[in-house]
């Protein structure tokens, strides 16, 4: 879950591939899986579909206990508000989500008003943005 990504556990990454446009989501369910490589698509195992996923740099080290790395996946899930925008993820979402528009290399990235579903800030008032873009 977002809130348990320590910035130690994501300090070396380099980037991120996105397999969809992050900025079409409202948000993106983050986790940090163990790895058996610091770059390449890795296997999913979830409902659902992997969103994107973090490349770890070179100085990145395996884990001394099980040669893994430690890698930022991000996924959705079949009842998540991308495919079900009046379902249960309408006006919140999941623990573990975050704006994708927040995500960067070594930054966990964050809620935001837009990935909770609203109401609409003040800026997105003055600027004729509604919820859900």
């Amino acid at each position: 879950m977002s809130s348990l990504i320590g910035a130690d556990e994501i300090s070396h990454e380099a980037e991120f591939v996105w397999l969809e446009d992050a900025d079409q989501l409202d948000y993106v369910r983050q986790s940090l899986d163990r790895l058996p490589t610091r770059k390449g698509k890795p296997p999913y195992h979830r409902d659902g579909r992997m969103v994107g996923y973090a490349i770890l740099g070179p100085d990145a080290k395996p884990s001394r206990a099980s040669g893994t790395f430690r890698r930022r996946v991000f996924w959705l899930l079949p009842h998540d508000r991308d495919t079900e925008p009046d379902g249960l993820y309408a006006r919140r979402a999941p623990a573990e989500a975050v704006d994708p528009r927040t995500l960067q290399p070594c930054v966990k990235g964050y809620k935001t008003e837009r990935s909770e579903g609203g109401p609409p800030s003040l800026a997105m008032q003055e600027l004729g943005i509604q919820l859900p873009l």
